[in-house]
């Protein structure tokens, strides 16, 4: 089964801590041996180029970023796993790198089944 986990942040946008940059990279490194990890990627802020296409009542309506939601997109991961409980850990895991290596920080991670064969 293949789950997309997209990550918002509640936090201004902010380099992040170069030890959880690092740490980041070792969970991508063990998502990839365990043969989980298809694609991954970080997102720019949605004023550095983002738009928003809609739909209502028959019109097309684009509007430029940034949104007004107090989160914002910053990154995403498609795991392929066997249960989306696999897929909430691997999310997890992530998150507890955040808490525990840039305090602080807050934001949260969907976890999303790709609709597909299985």
């Amino acid at each position: 089964m293949r789950y997309l986990v997209t990550l918002k942040s509640r936090s201004p946008a902010a380099p992040p801590p170069l030890e959880l940059m690092e740490a980041i990279m070792e969970l991508g490194d063990e998502a990839t041996k365990a043969g989980a990890l298809l694609d991954t990627g970080g997102l720019l802020p949605s004023a550095s180029g983002g738009a928003r296409v809609s739909l209502s009542g028959g019109e097309l309506t684009v509007a430029d970023g940034p949104f007004a939601e107090a989160e914002e997109m910053i990154g995403y991961v498609v795991y392929e796993v066997r249960s989306k409980e696999e897929a909430v850990e691997w999310a997890s895991r992530f998150l507890r790198l955040h808490r525990d290596l840039w305090p602080g920080w807050e934001g949260e991670a969907d976890v999303l089944k790709v609709f597909g064969e299985d």
